[in-house]
Formats: C-alpha cells, sequence, structure tokens
C-alpha cells in the first residue's frame, strides 16, 4: 500500500488540511479514505482527499506515510495519476 498524506498546513474554516493521495491508484486511495478512515467518496477532489490534522493522524496511525508536499506531487506524477489543477502549486512547477 502507498497512502501518502503530506502535512496540515493548508487553513479553512478555522482548521489545518492536508492533502492524502495513493501513489498506486484512485481505486486503492478510495479503499483507505473510506474503509480506514470513513470519509465519502463525495469528499475526493479529482486525485486527493483534504484531510483536516485529527484525520492526518488518524491516516499515519493506520499505515499512511507522511511526506512533504512537493514529495507528495512527484509521486502522485510519477504514477501518472496528478490533477494538475487540483493541488496548490509548488515553487517550480
Amino acid at each position: 500500500m502507498a497512502i501518502l498524506v503530506d502535512a496540515a498546513i493548508w487553513p479553512y474554516r478555522d482548521r489545518r488540511w492536508a492533502h492524502l493521495v495513493s501513489d498506486v491508484s484512485y481505486d486503492e486511495l478510495h479503499r483507505f479514505a473510506q474503509g480506514a478512515l470513513g470519509l465519502r467518496r463525495a469528499w475526493f477532489q479529482g486525485d486527493h482527499y483534504d484531510v483536516p490534522t485529527e484525520v492526518r493522524r488518524q491516516a499515519i496511525h493506520l499505515g499512511a506515510i507522511p511526506v512533504d508536499s512537493a514529495e507528495l506531487v512527484r509521486r502522485l506524477r510519477a504514477a501518472g495519476l496528478r490533477q494538475r489543477s487540483r493541488l496548490p502549486r509548488l515553487p517550480g512547477e
């Protein structure tokens, strides 16, 4: 399994949010997000789920690998799963 989660640094509605992705397949991501974390499929945003800090912690506890945002984007691209318009642009993109 290759579920990845970046740091919860994105502010929204008085919380900090992270991106939860798979570098294998969307099916793997949905199984983890829905089965392990109880997230709704409707919350999927093209190539990731946004998760607040407490869900990020739970995801890591359940086996998600914490990575920085640049590594997350690199791995999504390498897997052919990156949807360019979804995640914030990183320096050098």
